[in-house]
């Protein structure tokens, strides 16, 4: 699933290009991801003139000047591509009077949906990773209980993160990822807050990471698969102390973590 810095990096190509344009049409071919009737939905969006766009978590969001917004999530598969023609997972197809946008999803999880202020389920999600003061940060940690991985990726606590990001942090901050959140002392708290930081500006600089099939809106693959230091890399030395990087299961996710340099 693309995470905060892969929408970062498809938000930071498509803004200055969307921006301050004129929507002149909207097509859906599917409806298992958009929420309402096609038709309904493509007249409303027709001749609405983009105001701004900007990241919220993992979901885009594209305010129009009448004030409404449309909530793109990728799910597992979905790619937003500038221009091209559509193939056989294209979902839904925005014509702008510059050029147009593809929302291809091969397995269809994500989801496209026209709303008049921001949906509930995307309201309630925690603080911006990037953004979070420190104090605040550890603040949050240590008012729970359970282990730090799931937490990290519990949207409601920071939205973005997901499984790779949150195992290199971990790994930067020298914090097992099943140790308890609120038993970390707080300047173990405040190493992590930094690593976060740290792990997600170099993948945005990067332009996101490749493990499957992300690219950005032109079609190009990430960099950052090329830094990471123990997520995907089980059996392999660690960066540090050359003990091999583990995999464990939490939470039903794959976890990568150095048994040597990551402690409860």
């Amino acid at each position: 699933m693309p995470e905060l810095p892969e929408v970062e990096t498809i938000c930071r190509a498509l803004a200055p290009r969307l921006e301050g344009r004129r929507l002149l049409e909207a097509e859906f071919f599917e409806r298992r991801v958009l929420e309402g009737p096609p038709a309904r939905v493509a007249a409303r969006l027709r001749g609405q003139t983009v105001r701004t766009l900007r990241r919220h978590g993992k979901h885009l969001l594209v305010e129009f000047d009448s004030g409404s917004l449309l909530a793109i999530h990728l799910g597992m598969t979905g790619h937003l591509h500038w221009g091209g023609e559509p193939g056989p997972h294209t979902r839904a197809v925005l014509t702008f009077d510059n050029g147009r946008v593809l929302y291809d999803d091969p397995r269809m999880f994500g989801r496209l949906e026209l709303c008049e202020q921001l949906p509930r389920r995307i309201a309630r999600l925690g603080p911006e990773p990037l953004h979070i003061p420190a104090a605040e940060f550890v603040e949050r940690l240590h008012a729970r209980r359970g282990a730090i991985k799931p937490l990290l990726l519990n949207q409601t606590f920071l939205r973005g993160l997901g499984n790779i990001y949150t195992d290199e942090a971990l790994f930067r901050a020298g914090i097992h990822p099943r140790a308890i959140a609120a038993r970390l002392a707080p300047d173990r708290a405040r190493k992590l807050h930094r690593a976060i930081r740290q792990v997600l500006n170099a993948a945005i600089a990067s332009g996101g990471t490749t493990i499957s099939d992300y690219v950005d809106t032109e079609g190009q693959p990430g960099g950052f698969q090329f830094q990471l230091q123990v997520y995907g890399r089980t059996g392999e030395p660690c960066p540090r102390c050359a003990a091999p990087i583990r995999r464990i299961v939490i939470a039903q996710r794959g976890t990568h973590f150095c048994p040597q340099c990551q402690r409860r």
